[in-house]
C-alpha cells in the first residue's frame, strides 16, 4: 500500500499551499472579504453599504431597520430554522477588536441572567450565549445565540447566530458558507473604533423589516 503525505502550510493572507505529491495548488483565502478584495468569482453581491451580501438559497434577506429613524441597524439572512445577524464596526488598523468586546459581550449577557460560554470555531474563539426569555403563551425557555467576531483590515465583522445555526454549530455549514461569501466596505474617513459602519438600503428597495434582536 502506498501511502501519500499530504500537508497544508498557512500564508499571510489567509490562504493554504497544498503540498500534495500531485503538485502545489493554492486555495483562495476564505471570506469574509474586504470589498478591496473580493474574489472575480461570480456572485452578484447585494451592496447595502457597509455589507456586501451575496443571496443565498432558501435563506430571506431582512433589515433590522429603526422605526423611528429608518436607519438600518443590522442585516439578516434568515429562514424558518434560524438566521445570521450581520454587523460591521471600525476597529484598529492592527488590532484585535474581538478580543476587545467579547468580554463586554458575555458581562452584558450575565447581566441579564445569562451564561456566555466560549468555544473554538473556525475563525477563533466565539461566544455560545443562553438567556431565559419569556414565551408568547406565559412560560419561559432558552434562547440561544452564537457570537462570532472576524477581525478584517480596520473592520471587525459581527456574526449571530440565531435558532439552529447557534444551537448545533457542527451542522451550521451552509450558515457559516453565507457569512465567508460577503464582503464589508470599511471606507477611508476615520472613525472612532467600536462605532458601527453605516448600512442602507439598495435604491429603490423595500425591505422586510426584521424585528430586534
Amino acid at each position: 500500500m502506498r501511502l501519500r503525505r499530504k500537508a497544508a502550510d498557512a500564508v499571510a493572507d489567509g490562504s493554504t499551499i497544498d503540498t500534495s505529491e500531485e503538485g502545489a495548488e493554492t486555495e483562495a483565502p476564505r471570506g469574509p472579504y474586504d470589498a478591496d478584495d473580493v474574489p472575480d468569482d461570480g456572485v452578484d453581491r447585494v451592496d447595502l453599504g457597509s455589507l456586501l451580501i451575496a443571496p443565498v438559497a432558501d435563506r430571506e434577506l431582512r433589515m433590522q431597520v429603526d422605526e423611528a429613524s429608518g436607519e438600518v441597524k443590522a442585516v439578516l439572512l434568515a429562514n424558518d430554522e434560524g438566521a445570521v445577524e450581520l454587523r460591521a464596526f471600525a476597529a484598529p488598523r492592527n488590532g484585535d477588536l474581538w478580543s476587545e468586546i467579547r468580554p463586554q459581550i458575555a458581562a452584558d449577557t450575565a447581566r441579564r441572567g445569562g451564561t456566555a460560554t466560549e468555544r473554538e470555531g473556525a475563525y477563533g474563539t466565539e461566544l455560545v450565549c443562553e438567556v431565559r426569555v419569556a414565551r408568547a403563551d406565559g412560560t419561559t425557555g432558552v434562547q440561544t445565540s452564537r457570537v462570532v467576531g472576524i477581525n478584517g483590515p480596520r473592520w471587525l465583522l459581527r456574526a449571530t447566530y440565531l435558532g439552529e445555526p447557534a444551537r448545533s454549530p457542527e451542522d451550521a455549514g451552509e450558515w457559516e458558507d453565507a457569512v465567508a461569501r460577503l464582503a464589508v466596505r470599511r471606507g477611508n474617513h476615520a472613525m472612532p473604533v467600536g462605532e458601527q459602519l453605516p448600512l442602507s438600503l439598495p435604491e429603490g428597495a423595500r425591505p422586510k423589516a426584521a424585528p430586534e434582536s
